[in-house]
């Protein structure tokens, strides 16, 4: 190759990279245009510090809040026992300030609305839920309900029985990207999930999702992966799919195939002493979030329209091909 030859292409990466950069500002200029403007309910204060006359009005305002199977005197004893005090000034602590958080859920609900105009701003209500780190976020047509318990920081001393893997995500950070996760299983469909790669491609759709929805976050923060961890998936990402494919696991419908590649886990289970030691869990999710991505560019289809297309349809014309 010439020198010239090289120049050229050096400015026609230059010019596509300038494009595509000014491309993507002009989109998230537009969707901040929608200007979604949300109210935050500290539900989690105001049963914190209701009296027993004040407790009406609030069953009043959240009826959804109190299960009518319960007296007056079950919420009272409730909000005065002293472990549930404890969680109170704990929350209090961690969220006296929730405007970073605020902000970008109003980015999520913008990118939501842009994306799919029926989306209705629902009422944002953060709660303490006996630190249920399981139901951390809970959303309906008009309802988003946080449970800011769940979300104290990895090292909290709440946290102490719950495995590190798990208390990973356990931070202000992560809350919308929980939200982002509800969101995404109210547009995705898939009529079957039987093989590994269902499984794969209907993580890699909720993936997409995210980066769709939640761009400003990184793409280690939208599959919950750290830094590392993340760079270990992308450095092997050529691996993993030879694993898959030489094994013949893609089409496989073994459970244990779930635990091993997509559900949440220290590590991905190969079976192999020096891989799995370093490797982060859920790699199948990863490969079937590239293979999605493969699929958006290689195919004129808009976000909404992949969300409900088969497993098939999207490996068959992703041309996927993991980096070397």
């Amino acid at each position: 190759m010439t020198f010239k030859f090289l120049m050229k292409l050096w400015m026609l990466f230059v010019l596509v990279t300038v494009v595509s950069c000014k491309t993507e500002d002009a989109l998230e200029n537009e969707i901040a245009k929608i200007n979604t403007d949300i109210k935050v309910e500290r539900f989690d204060r105001l049963f914190a510090e209701v009296t027993p006359e004040g407790l009406e009005d609030l069953k009043t305002d959240y009826p959804f809040m109190f299960s009518n199977r319960y007296p007056d005197e079950f919420w009272i004893d409730k909000k005065s026992d002293s472990l549930q005090i404890e969680l109170f000034n704990e929350v209090r602590k961690s969220f006296s300030d929730f405007e970073t958080t605020e902000f970008e859920i109003e980015s999520l609900f913008n990118h939501l609305k842009y994306y799919f105009p029926e989306f209705n701003t629902p009422r944002l209500i953060t709660v303490t839920n006996d630190v249920d780190y399981r139901n951390r976020v809970i959303v309906t047509d008009t309802i988003a309900v946080i449970a800011l318990d769940a979300y104290l920081g990895t090292d909290h001393k709440f946290y102490g029985s719950i495995p590190m893997y798990l208390r990973e995500g356990l931070n202000q950070g992560q809350i919308v990207v929980d939200l982002a996760d509800t969101y995404s299983e109210k547009y995705i469909f898939q009529a079957k999930r039987k093989s590994l790669l269902d499984e794969m491609v209907y993580f890699g759709k909720q993936l997409y999702f995210k980066d769709a929805v939640i761009p400003f976050k990184t793409e280690a923060e939208r599959i919950g992966y750290s830094e590392a961890q993340y760079d270990w998936a992308k450095t092997n990402e050529s691996y993993i799919w030879r694993y898959f494919v030489e094994r013949e696991l893609l089409y496989s419908t073994d459970s244990k195939l779930l635990t091993r590649f997509i559900n949440p886990a220290p590590f991905s289970k190969f079976y192999l002493k020096d891989i799995d030691a370093n490797s982060p869990g859920r790699v199948g999710q990863y490969i079937g979030w590239q293979i999605v991505c493969a699929y958006m560019e290689n195919n004129d289809v808009p976000l909404k329209d992949m969300l409900i297309k088969s497993s098939e349809d999207i490996f068959n014309n992703s041309k996927f091909k993991p980096r070397k």
